[in-house]
């Protein structure tokens, strides 16, 4: 009977329950952060902590020592030589050597010889490093490819521009005459110029004109010098009447 009561009391298998209890309302989530004052919040700001860069590994960078290459002797002796040419030369000019063989060149320095005119070989890498230390580092452009130098103790552009045109492979870039940089153009308008020569001769004449007028003057007549005199006087006063009316 007991187990009658119990087999009648007890759930079938694979049966649901007749009653479920179902939850209802909201769920409580307590995942939510809590504010935090703001004192904390700085205070956490300026201890947080910072990590160290994370440092080159050595030879990624060059270092920060400076190397002093001292020149090489004959280096050095070509500079003394250049800055020589400089100091006793009026007229530097730089040429551009394009494709010019042995025998025109030698046909050339004979030719600039006759006027006075002498050329000059140096290494670009001695004329550049000359250059960038001196008064003349605005000549430094002017140093490009096989470059040679023609100097004379005199400016003499028109000679040097009239040698070079029987050479159409050797270029003219510029020139310094007189401590002046000049372009190609600027030594072309150069030359043609008077010299000195002419230019005292024409000043020595007008001088001279003056001068010789004064003194035909003076050996004239005293009465022909006083009516000059009183002519010029009478045109002055004319003049004045004129200005005041």
């Amino acid at each position: 009977m007991a187990a009658t009561l119990c087999v009648k009391l007890l759930p079938k298998q694979g049966w649901l329950p007749l009653t479920q209890s179902v939850r209802h309302g909201s769920k409580s989530v307590t995942r939510h952060r809590k504010p935090m004052h703001i004192l904390k919040q700085k205070l956490m700001a300026v201890t947080r902590y910072i990590p160290p860069t994370r440092a080159a590994p050595p030879g990624a960078f060059p270092s920060q020592t400076k190397r002093v290459e001292e020149d090489h002797p004959l280096m050095k002796i070509l500079k003394r030589d250049l800055a020589k040419v400089f100091q006793d030369h009026k007229m530097i000019a730089a040429v551009q050597n394009n494709g010019s063989n042995a025998e025109d060149m030698l046909i050339l320095r004979n030719r600039l010889y006759k006027h006075g005119i002498t050329v000059k070989f140096f290494p670009n890498q001695v004329m550049r490093s000359f250059l960038k230390d001196s008064v003349y580092c605005n000549m430094t452009p002017l140093i490009i490819g096989p470059t040679v130098l023609f100097v004379s103790k005199e400016p003499k552009a028109k000679e040097m521009l009239t040698t070079l045109r029987a050479s159409p492979q050797m270029t003219l870039l510029g020139a310094c005459v007189d401590d002046t940089l000049l372009s190609a153009q600027g030594v072309l308008s150069f030359s043609k110029l008077p010299s000195v020569t002419v230019v005292q001769g024409e000043l020595v004449s007008g001088l001279t004109m003056l001068t010789s007028a004064t003194a035909s003057m003076l050996q004239r007549h005293p009465a022909h010098l006083s009516a000059l005199l009183q002519q010029y006087v009478k045109q002055q006063s004319s003049d004045s009447k004129e200005e005041a009316t």
